[in-house]
């Protein structure tokens, strides 16, 4: 009879494997930092860095990639457009939709926290071959897809 259990992994695959949560918590950690050097609540900051990621989104397309019910993400736009952070802008397609512009990287402030981070990773890269960059680029691209299904399928199961 087969077994619905995975393969145990490699012990290289385990070590990858606990690489990637001490690299997801530390990314936590920096980001909450960042979030309060620059005097912002957690979750306003993610939001902006998932603008950042995806550009331009309507309000419902925050609330679905946030798990923020619509209420708090437009009180949530508001802070984040009183702050500068964003902007609300007309749907060129449907004039009854708003779309969420960010203006991350035209704050100062927020242009000069990742500076330093930045030159380090660039500096960690430079050590890499262009072959062994790209793989591991695709591996980081593939990881962030996992991880989003894994999210969804969280999230899924919390509303049942």
């Amino acid at each position: 009879m087969p077994s619905n259990r995975p393969e145990q992994p490699t012990e290289q695959q385990e070590k990858l494997t606990m690489s990637m949560r001490g690299l997801g918590t530390r990314t936590v950690l920096y980001q909450q930092s960042v979030a309060a050097s620059l005097g912002l609540h957690n979750n306003d900051f993610l939001s902006i860095d998932i603008l950042h990621e995806k550009g331009p989104v309507t309000a419902g397309e925050l609330s679905r990639l946030t798990g923020l019910t619509t209420g708090s993400v437009t009180s949530l736009i508001d802070r984040l457009e009183k702050n500068g952070f964003v902007r609300r802008q007309q749907d060129p397609h449907d004039r009854r939709k708003v779309i969420i512009v960010p203006l991350y990287e035209d704050k100062e402030d927020v242009s000069a926290t990742y500076l330093q981070l930045h030159s380090e990773m660039v500096k960690l890269a430079s050590s890499y071959s262009d072959e062994e960059l790209e793989l591991i680029t695709q591996f980081l691209n593939k990881a962030g897809s996992v991880l989003e299904e894994q999210i969804h399928h969280l999230n899924s199961k919390a509303k049942r």
